[in-house]
């Protein structure tokens, strides 16, 4: 079953039985799968690549909106939980990037056989050689926070 006919078989159920947050995702999500198709440019098909695609970039956006939220406490506490209930529920759908245990032993891997411990000039180089290897399993943040953490740390 494609991604899109997953979403259509949970919106039917998120409706029959009054889940209103999950209904509001899905329904998110069909609306920036229209915003992205309407892009001038775009030439792809509806398939799960596309929904992957929307759905990272939105789980990403969220995410990061959640944290604002809970950096200002109590007040944006409801507004976090939401959205951290979206970023839960999408993220099946999405590729699993490594965690940060696994992200270090690349980054320390990736220095060692550079060569570059304790030159911090080389972040770029590093960080470019572990994207271009490894971009897809990995989240860009962490790597370039880890990057420069056993850097200055070698």
């Amino acid at each position: 079953m494609s991604i899109r006919e997953e979403l259509a078989s949970e919106l039917r159920d998120a409706m029959r039985g009054q889940d209103a947050p999950r209904r509001d995702v899905i329904r998110q999500i069909e609306t920036e799968i229209s915003v992205a198709r309407s892009e001038p440019g775009f030439s792809g098909e509806l398939d799960d690549d596309l929904y992957r695609r929307v759905i990272g970039a939105y789980v990403k956006k969220m995410d990061k909106t959640r944290q604002e939220y809970l950096d200002i406490g109590e007040r944006g506490a409801a507004m976090a939980a939401k959205l951290g209930y979206e970023v839960e529920y999408l993220s099946r759908w999405i590729p699993q990037k490594l965690d940060e245990a696994q992200t270090r032993d690349l980054v320390k891997k990736t220095i060692q056989e550079l060569g570059v411990a304790g030159d911090e000039k080389a972040a770029g180089r590093v960080t470019g050689q572990l994207m271009k290897e490894h971009g897809k399993d990995l989240d860009g943040g962490l790597v370039n926070r880890l990057v420069r953490e056993e850097i200055s740390a070698g």
